[in-house]
């Protein structure tokens, strides 16, 4: 691990001008940067990101530090005083590295940081360098103008986080506590973006809980022979017909306390009963957020990687596939009973990655500034707590006692497919989000 102050090296964005001005800019930067992420230190790492985003503080008079965990994983610190340091500080955290993109299969190349259709392309335009991006504009206008912030802000810019947070946030949560001193509160990725109900509503929806993981390994061994031979004991059938069962394998519903919030607040904006138990009733009045949703009202393990054999006529002795499991808030002991049972005896069952599931109360001073500066924003805007069907850097903050929301704001068109967006191809934001995120944010620290 090592630690240092930034170089200084050039960048293509203005050093001046107001955060919508530079917000654009900025994002285009980090998208240009290649950080992807293949889970193995195959890829570029997060070192380049990281340097510009600590040059980028360093100018508007911050004094950042990097922190390398492993050769080029790095994430950026760094500390802004504020108003009143008696307070608990809040923590604005993003991270930087992003899931790989294969470039033909893109409108627009993955890291060209392109404009069009009123939106800025690239991978990581939405998960999550917009909200990296959002934040580093805001603090740099409020340094440049001398408006500090109600209470110290605790900012992190972190690596590793689409292969769990090992060597970004878990990094420094486990080595370096203290950069977190005095930290209640955080907001981070996937919440605070919009849902248009109708003309006189838009939602916008704050994480206040994420379901936990399993990430596992499938094992099963058989005897090896030679294809041409009969053997009843062939451990890739027998592994497929387990991975076949699991895929298939529908969970029951556990309507969870931020669900239940999250559907009581539609059916009060749409003045219609939502009912969890009828899901292709309740997912059809939801549209573009019922992807996100839906995968709330259950566990889930979605098979996604299979291995097995080195030659076509031989038999192998084991086979292997890969699980992405996900469970609710309260329910992991049934999630991992129910895997077993659907998977049966004959298949072992390991951890690759695992983590916790979270949920707090969406009540408080910050959710309550959250709201205000989205209705100064958006006078139809009203938040809403839902819950994430995936992960985020929380899990580890969790750790340190610190209350996580997910809070990156962000005014859609309605006809976005804005959870496609994520991990997927041609992943766009809208150019207006972007600077209606600005506004937002700016507006919410003064009021947090």
């Amino acid at each position: 691990m090592s630690e240092s102050n930034p170089a200084t090296r050039k960048s293509g964005t203005a050093a001046g001008g107001n955060a919508e001005d530079e917000v654009v800019g900025l994002c285009r930067d980090l998208i240009r940067i290649d950080t992807s992420n293949y889970g193995d230190h195959s890829g570029p790492g997060e070192r380049a990101a990281a340097e510009y985003l600590a040059e980028k503080l360093a100018e508007v008079g911050l004094e950042p530090q990097i922190f390398e965990s492993h050769p080029g994983r790095a994430s950026t610190v760094a500390r802004i005083e504020g108003e009143d340091p008696s307070r608990p500080a809040l923590l604005i955290h993003g991270h930087t590295d992003v899931v790989p993109a294969n470039a033909e299969d893109w409108t627009h190349h993955p890291f060209s940081g392109e404009i069009a259709d009123g939106c800025l392309w690239g991978r990581g335009a939405v998960d999550m360098k917009d909200m990296d991006a959002m934040t580093l504009a805001v603090v740099r206008e409020r340094m440049r103008s001398g408006r500090k912030p109600p209470r110290d802000i605790v900012l992190a810019f972190l690596a590793d986080e689409e292969a769990g947070g090992v060597y970004g946030a878990r990094h420094l949560v486990d080595e370096h506590p203290d950069l977190f001193e005095g930290v209640t509160e955080a907001i981070g990725e996937v919440g605070g973006f919009s849902f248009t109900v109708n003309e006189n509503l838009r939602l916008y929806l704050v994480e206040t809980a994420q379901k936990g993981m399993h990430w596992m390994r499938l094992t099963v061994d058989g005897t090896a022979g030679h294809g041409s031979m009969t053997n009843n004991d062939n451990a890739i059938t027998e592994l497929c017909e387990a991975v076949g069962r699991l895929g298939r394998h529908t969970f029951p519903v556990r309507v969870t306390k931020t669900v239940r919030s999250f559907l009581d607040e539609l059916s009060d904006a749409l003045g219609t009963p939502l009912d969890p138990e009828d899901m292709d009733a309740t997912l059809a009045k939801l549209g573009g957020i019922a992807k996100i949703i839906g995968a709330t009202l259950r566990n889930t393990a979605a098979p996604t990687m299979l291995g097995a054999g080195y030659k076509v006529n031989v038999i192998p002795g084991q086979a292997t596939a890969h699980v992405d499991g996900r469970f609710l808030p309260g329910y992991e002991e049934e999630f991992l009973a129910d895997l077993d049972r659907v998977l049966g005896p004959r298949v072992k069952r390991e951890d690759v990655h695992a983590d916790k599931a979270l949920e707090t109360s969406f009540d408080g001073n910050l959710v309550d500034a959250m709201q205000t500066a989205l209705r100064a924003e958006d006078p139809i805007a009203r938040a809403v707590p839902y819950c994430l069907s995936g992960g985020t850097d929380a899990k580890s903050f969790d750790d340190l006692g610190i209350r996580c929301f997910g809070f990156a704001p962000l005014q859609l068109p309605p006809e976005l497919d804005f959870a496609g967006m994520f991990h997927g191809v041609d992943e766009r934001v809208p150019v207006d989000g972007l600077k209606f995120g600005v506004r937002v944010l700016d507006r919410f620290l003064d009021g947090s």
